[in-house]
């Protein structure tokens, strides 16, 4: 391959990488105008478009899509081989962009800024809405560098590193008629429900095991965030299935009522997601190690102070040993995941 050839497809890289000429030329360390031509050589070179205008953005054409599904996992792995970065937090200018439901960056964030604060004091960190369906496109096309989520369905070019199983609540406002210590099947299904729907569906888990009891209900709300849940239960009539960690804060300062739905709910394992090309990224492991940290953590101490508040208030919504558990020094900390 002759050098030049190489060029180009190192700037097209950067280029489709970062969705901009001009932020692949801030990468490359380039000016825009060098961008710009070697653009020009792209498509005489190959004989494409390459890339056309959207408004003040550009889209990648069918033929540029393809080349870079053929070559941006080789380009990573010959760039990691002649080029090893060691990655040194207190010195590395960088963005991570991480796919997350939204409680995940309103509570995990303010943590993990801490140490940015202290450890690595130029990286940023950027929230990129989590919705189920997008994280396999997301991690391939490069537009995040980790997801927090599901990692069930995911192919062998992605990577995961488990955190943890969340448990489910069922909640509401404080004086519902269902507010008691034992919540029958008909009267939850009876009830009108609120849904967080991450993907935009109407239908839950929750619907799938009524399903298999011979049964239904009416969703009445949906929303496609957990820190709404509250407040809107707060105020209405509603009920919602949620994990644990999405309302401990309200359950705590007793702004709502909760007990155990009457049905089991099968929780997916909330895991930390990468693509495969990432896997010698020193600095992606060196945030995955602190948001590992923070996110396990926090789930525990958060799950455990709920449930031995409500094991107080409603023994009978608690087995025995959860009866007897005790907590020493723990500090709530919001964290919450998608689910």
């Amino acid at each position: 391959m002759r050098p030049q050839d190489l060029n180009l497809l190192m700037v097209f890289d950067a280029i489709m990488t970062e969705k901009s000429i001009t932020r692949a030329a801030d990468r490359l360390s380039m000016t825009q105008p060098a961008v710009s031509n070697s653009v020009s050589r792209m498509r005489t070179a190959w004989k494409d478009e390459v890339f056309v205008k959207d408004g003040r953005n550009i889209q990648p054409t069918i033929y540029a899509q393809n080349l870079w599904e053929k070559i941006k996992l080789p380009l990573s792995s010959l760039s990691d081989a002649v080029d090893p970065k060691v990655f040194d937090p207190a010195t590395a200018r960088r963005t991570f962009r991480i796919a997350s439901a939204d409680i995940v960056a309103d509570t995990a964030w303010a943590h993990l800024r801490k140490i940015i604060e202290q450890e690595a004091p130029h990286i940023n960190i950027h929230a990129i809405p989590y919705t189920i369906v997008n994280a396999d496109k997301v991690l391939d096309d490069a537009e995040v560098d980790l997801v927090i989520g599901d990692a069930s369905g995911t192919s062998s070019t992605f990577r995961s590193e488990f955190l943890f199983t969340p448990s489910f609540l069922c909640v509401m406002r404080l004086g519902h008629p269902l507010a008691k210590q034992k919540l029958g099947l008909h009267e939850f299904a009876n009830a009108d429900h609120l849904l967080v729907s991450l993907s935009g569906d109407t239908t839950g888990v929750t619907d799938q095991v009524l399903m298999q009891h011979g049964l239904s209900r009416r969703v009445a709300l949906t929303v496609n965030h957990f820190s709404s849940v509250a407040k809107l239960v707060q105020n209405s009539n509603l009920i919602c299935v949620v994990p644990t960690a999405a309302v401990y804060e309200a359950i705590l300062d007793e702004k709502i009522a909760a007990t155990r739905p009457p049905i089991d709910i099968p929780p997916n394992q909330i895991s930390m997601i990468w693509h495969k090309r990432q896997d010698r990224d020193e600095g992606l492991a060196w945030l995955r190690q602190h948001l590992k940290q923070i996110i396990v953590s926090n789930t525990k101490n958060n799950t455990k102070a709920t449930m031995l508040k409500l094991c107080k208030s409603n023994p009978q919504i608690c087995s025995a040993a959860e009866q007897d558990s005790h907590i020493d020094n723990v500090r709530p900390i919001t964290l919450n995941t998608a689910i």
